[in-house]
């Protein structure tokens, strides 16, 4: 087993290993921005600066904000593991954490240059990129650049919506936001792929093995690609050959995946909070798109896929992600899960099924819905910031650094 001691450890547990601040940040921030999302959307609140689009900021903050503290805080540590290299930690990664608060302020100062807002997020992405990075390419683990390759998208994806904010470019928030959260999804479809069979078999064990195709692998992947580029080319341009393909891709995307869904399934896998909520992630994320092809065939409310892919696929993934990392890199046990975390998952569930179905069932109440899914939003992360918080802050269990 490696275990890392290095000469400097600091005074402090929290700024040992990246996902401590990260995932208090995207907790935390999960809360704060929900309830101030909550006040300007349901309640008419004037927070934000008067030429930043609420919507805009909402979907940036959703994705840039907390899904890329995920994100950033899961591969400041996995590298690590990867590599047997210690990642950034002490000054330098609290200087990193900085910059994430700093970038929530900032659309928040009225008459700010939006130009200084994409130098702010693109050093950032930049920092991460280069401290996730490094130690990959000093172990030349090629094999990893795949994930690094995911990562550098977001950089001009941030690049576009920020130009679209500066009006430079007329669907430039949209193309910004939609090749962000496709990167984010293929991250999840990737690192779904690799972790969710063997969480599942671990923990199930009497010889289960979750059943896996090489030729769903490449066919899904390779799809997936054509889907991006459908999706932004429809975007840019609203082709409507474009749109029509992308949808269909979609519908082709779901069958695979849910094929994939029932070859992982194991009725025990319910007995675990923590892997059935990764579960149900990826099936929310299946299901998103069944509900782009319904987009194209039944003129669908395009913003249910978004939030079944968000709320649903990114909000539920992450949460359990950050759950059992946290247990696991604190001397926890990730098969003795905290009793309250069943409340979180299915609060997160039922939350989207509020903002991706009930929408469409009874859209008389559409506002009450949506509220409703947001109030559910900000208690269930503020039930894993009260319990986790602590873990995060604190030492480990064991003793150990990191």
């Amino acid at each position: 087993m490696l275990t890392f001691e290095p000469t400097h450890q600091g005074r402090y547990a929290f700024m040992q290993l990246g996902f401590r601040p990260f995932f208090f940040a995207a907790i935390t921030g999960a809360v704060l921005l929900g309830i101030i999302w909550s006040i300007i959307y349901s309640f008419n609140g004037q927070l934000l600066r008067n030429d930043y689009p609420i919507i805009s900021w909402h979907a940036h903050e959703m994705i840039f904000a907390y899904a890329l503290a995920v994100v950033s805080g899961f591969l400041l540590t996995a590298v690590r593991n990867w590599t047997g290299i210690q990642t950034v930690n002490g000054k330098p990664l609290l200087i990193l954490a900085l910059l994430w608060l700093t970038g929530r302020i900032l659309p928040f100062i009225p008459d700010l240059p939006f130009w200084y807002l994409a130098l702010h997020e693109a050093l950032f992405l930049g920092l991460v990129l280069f401290f996730a990075g490094q130690p990959i390419v000093q172990k030349r683990q090629w094999q990893q650049m795949a994930i690094l390759g995911k990562l550098f998208l977001f950089i001009p994806a941030s690049l576009l919506f920020h130009l679209g904010l500066m009006g430079v470019l007329a669907s430039g928030k949209e193309l910004g936001i939609y090749l962000a959260l496709y990167t984010l999804i293929a991250l999840i479809l990737t690192m779904g792929r690799r972790v969710i069979p063997s969480f599942i078999e671990n923990a199930i064990g009497g010889g289960f093995q979750a059943k896996n195709n090489n030729w769903l692998d490449r066919l899904s992947l390779g799809l997936f690609l054509v889907f991006l580029v459908a999706e932004l080319y429809a975007l840019a341009s609203s082709n409507s050959t474009a749109v029509f393909l992308g949808g269909m891709i979609a519908l082709t995307l779901f069958v695979l995946h849910a094929f994939r869904l029932f070859g992982w399934h194991h009725r025990h896998l319910w007995q675990h909070p923590l892997l059935w909520s990764l579960y149900l992630a990826y099936a929310w994320i299946t299901i998103g798109f069944l509900l782009k092809f319904l987009v194209v065939a039944i003129n669908y409310n395009p913003w249910a896929a978004v939030h079944a892919f968000g709320y649903g696929g990114i909000g539920l993934i992450t949460a359990g992600m950050m759950a059992r990392v946290t247990l696991g890199h604190t001397g926890r046990n990730v098969f003795a899960a905290p009793a309250i975390l069943p409340l979180v998952f299915g609060l997160l569930t039922v939350g989207t099924v509020l903002r991706v179905i009930m929408v469409w069932l009874l859209p008389e109440y559409y506002q009450i819905w949506i509220l409703a899914a947001q109030i559910i939003w900000v208690v269930a992360f503020g039930v894993l910031l009260v319990v986790y918080a602590p873990m995060l802050i604190k030492a480990r269990v064991d003793g150990r650094y990191g």
